[in-house]
């Protein structure tokens, strides 16, 4: 039996670096047998947290979950807490245009038109995310290349495109612009399966009617007619059989999800979009259209009147009040366990789903990371950004709490890619580099 990447890199006592050098070596089975699937989600919600309701007091095994994390109490032993982990990155930008703009980047923001509060304007991210740096290698090989590489789904994200709406970027200046309509998803996703489906049923016709029409024709146009005929019988052949194939997947393969109908996007119906475009992603992983996604809710600054909770005033001007407002104190506590709440649906229906041709559930080869521009709201600090990782797609150790020494984030983003199989010498602003991937993850 293959070895797996924990017990390797524990039995031997090597270095996570070390394991991703080896893990390119056919004799030990791993390149050779490319059966274990490593995915990645990253998932974002604004404005910030309440500390003592988020953190984990002691560092160590994770014993309990606070309030907000609390939904995640179920799958505890696969979540895996980051606190003093710092993004770092100053220049231009208010602070959550650099909060969520160099969250995924670790670098700065160009100058830019675009104004946020006293500080001066700012423009797009200078380089590109994590997500789409692990898409880009994922999609060099041909083993672990997937139909779209990367999906970016979204949830009441506004139209405009701002630093303030932009995650994740293909490139200096390339932001991404994430789908927050579920029925454009779901085309996106199986529109060209359906399609194909009618035009095979099109074709099929089309060469019914040419046959009955050959013998009306001159022997010229019959030559004409016969050559256009094969043409679309090839076509017709190519286009079943790729059907045939995706049909007799479908046992192996999670069902096309069923959406609602005519639901809106708009602020009372955020519950339910989050629940469709998480069954999305959930088909998009489990058909492996994808190894790496983001899931982003809102934006920085989002503003969402969370009214399923009886809370009527706007997320973000909450969470600008004092901590000695009790009221909003107690409202930011439940709109963030709320989200906290949709990590956990999540989270519970990849556990839920076993690994598709491989062993355990889909959590065990998926990690999500949850994360946020702020650590927290009034104070609009970066220090302590909310890192929660859940699943075990990057080899990490779970069910602990991890406290580190105001380390920049671009240490965690160097992390991620060395646990992926990519290791790098820096992410983002090398100046954040210098000391390499964080400690005591592993096992």
């Amino acid at each position: 039996m293959t070895l797996s990447r924990r017990k390797f890199v524990r039995d031997l006592g090597i270095s996570g670096a070390a394991a991703n050098f080896a893990m390119g070596l056919p004799s030990l089975g791993w390149a050779a047998s490319g059966s274990s699937k490593k995915r990645l989600v990253f998932l974002f919600s604004p404005n910030g947290v309440i500390p003592k309701h988020f953190w984990p007091d002691q560092a160590g095994e994770l014993q309990s979950l606070k309030r907000i994390l609390a939904p995640l109490e179920p799958l505890r032993q696969h979540v895996l807490t980051l606190q003093g982990i710092d993004n770092r990155i100053k220049g231009d930008g208010d602070g959550h245009m650099r909060g969520i703009g160099c969250l995924l980047t670790g670098i700065e923001l160009f100058p830019g038109d675009v104004q946020g509060g006293s500080d001066t304007p700012a423009g797009w991210s200078m380089g590109i995310s994590v997500d789409q740096h692990l898409k880009n290698r994922l999609q060099e090989n041909p083993e672990t290349q997937t139909r779209f590489g990367s999906l970016e789904f979204g949830v009441m994200v506004p139209d405009r495109a701002d630093t303030w709406t932009r995650w994740s970027y293909a490139g200096p200046n390339q932001p991404m612009a994430p789908i927050s309509d579920p029925y454009q998803m779901f085309d996106k996703l199986y529109g060209q399966t359906q399609n194909k489906a009618m035009l095979a049923s099109v074709l099929d016709d089309l060469s019914d009617d040419f046959r009955k029409i050959e013998s009306m024709v001159s022997p010229e146009d019959r030559v004409m007619l016969k050559q256009h005929l094969e043409m679309v019988r090839s076509i017709e052949k190519e286009i079943k059989s790729e059907l045939q194939l995706s049909s007799s997947e479908k046992t192996t393969r999670h069902p096309v999800p069923q959406l609602e109908p005519n639901v809106e996007e708009q602020n009372d119906n955020m519950p339910l979009l989050c629940k469709m475009q998480m069954d999305l992603l959930l088909s998009s992983l489990v058909n492996d259209f994808t190894r790496i996604a983001t899931f982003q809710i809102t934006n920085s600054v989002g503003n969402a009147k969370m009214k399923w909770l009886d809370i009527d005033e706007g997320h973000h001007s909450i969470s600008h009040e004092p901590d000695s407002n009790e009221e909003a104190y107690e409202q930011l506590i439940r709109i963030n366990t709320w989200y906290c709440e949709q990590v956990a649906y999540l989270a519970k229906r990849l556990s839920e789903t076993p690994e598709p041709g491989g062993e355990g559930s889909m959590l065990d080869h998926t990690t999500l990371v949850w994360t946020n521009e702020l650590g927290k709201g009034n104070s609009h600090t970066r220090n302590d950004i909310p890192f929660v990782m859940v699943g075990g797609g990057l080899g990490f150790k779970t069910g602990q709490a991890i406290h580190c020494n105001r380390v920049p984030h671009n240490r965690l983003l160097m992390s991620i890619c060395e646990a992926m199989g990519y290791p790098t010498p820096s992410f983002g602003n090398a100046d954040y580099c210098g000391d390499g991937t964080l400690t005591g993850l592993y096992a």
